[in-house]
């Protein structure tokens, strides 16, 4: 018996943070064919120039966009607000569509125009693109041919609250999330606030109010509570931690709180409830999570009060970016869904 064809894959803007980890999974998916990588500084040079640790894996070359050949898949790892103004012409060479940025993950036009400071490109073309986030939408993804993929911040915050949301355990009060945030997730452009100096040893909050992943929250949360985020910068590459903090009415024991998290996650395959009485791994810890797609949730609650803070831990390159990409063209594809994202994690790491 014969094995499938592979799609063939195409990566624009392959040479960042995102593009490059989408590439390094891509190339270990028994499905997935890299046939083309852009980058328009580095065209003309091996990807293990900008990935060496792709060094043995690929032989590919970067290329220009303007050399851009038809493939089964186009990724696309650009910038945000660069993908839907050149759409039309993504359009024409793939059938299947990724993106890696925020261009269509936000259904409102004026939703993200308050959140982007600008009126979106295409916005006769959002009702297209189904949401990557596979723990909210698998269904919606089968058969899908146009996936916007969630934020890394938004994926961390939303896979935290959706069970207690979608179920009614919490009350209608402000919900207050902070997410300590690896450096990876500014992307593969230098700036002044990430320059080593500047960022090595520092915990810096850099968006404590209208942080542009609330929007995502927003409007995948049920309930729609009013909903408050703040990111903090640390010195860690890669992860995300978040601790939001929400109440539950009288009445209400941790079992509730358990019974939420069962019924909504139980046979997810990348989530996980982390919750132990001893040990130094009672809670979520991103370091644990480096290279993998899982999302690790845990939670503790106050019986005097009723706030149940959750916490959520994720690689932002992975199950925040790269990685629930890959899940979501594995479920659109009718493939297992786990093809592709093995990896365990290390530890000691």
């Amino acid at each position: 018996m014969t094995a499938p064809e592979r799609l063939s894959v195409a990566i624009v803007g392959a040479s960042g943070y995102a593009g490059g980890e989408f590439l390094r999974l891509a190339l270990a998916h028994p499905q997935l064919n890299v046939t083309q990588v852009t980058s328009e500084r580095n065209a003309g040079s091996p990807v293990h120039f900008v990935h060496p640790n792709l060094r043995g894996v690929s032989n590919l070359k970067f290329r220009k966009m303007a050399d851009l050949e038809a493939a089964d898949v186009i990724v696309l790892a650009l910038p945000h607000n660069s993908a839907a103004k050149k759409i039309a012409d993504f359009e024409a060479l793939g059938r299947t569509i990724i993106d890696l940025s925020a261009d269509f993950r936000i259904k409102d036009p004026e939703l993200y125009a308050k959140y982007y400071g600008e009126a979106h490109p295409a916005p006769d073309k959002l009702a297209e693109w189904v949401y990557g986030n596979p723990e909210l939408h698998r269904e919606d993804l089968v058969g899908a041919t146009r996936i916007a993929c969630a934020g890394c911040f938004a994926t961390s915050v939303i896979l935290a609250l959706y069970p207690l949301l979608k179920l009614g355990v919490v009350m209608g009060k402000d919900i207050i999330a902070t997410g300590l945030v690896g450096s990876s997730a500014a992307g593969a452009s230098a700036t002044d606030a990430s320059h080593h100096p500047e960022r090595e040893g520092s915990l810096r909050v850099y968006k404590p109010v209208g942080h542009r992943h609330t929007a995502e929250a927003m409007q995948e949360l049920p309930g729609r509570f009013p909903l408050h985020l703040t990111a903090i910068s640390t010195p860690r590459v890669r992860g995300i931690l978040t601790t939001a903090h929400v109440w539950v009415p009288d009445g209400y024991s941790e079992r509730d709180v358990w019974s939420a998290f069962r019924e909504v996650y139980g046979d997810e395959p990348f989530i996980r409830i982390v919750k132990v009485n001893k040990g130094i791994h009672r809670y979520p810890d991103p370091k644990l999570l480096d290279g993998t797609n899982f999302c690790d949730i845990g939670f503790e609650m106050d019986n005097e009060t009723g706030r149940v803070v959750v916490m959520s831990a994720i690689d932002n390159l992975v199950k925040g970016t790269a990685g629930h990409a890959i899940q979501s063209l594995n479920i659109a594809q009718g493939w297992d869904e786990r093809a592709g994202l093995s990896f365990a994690g290390l530890h000691p790491a």
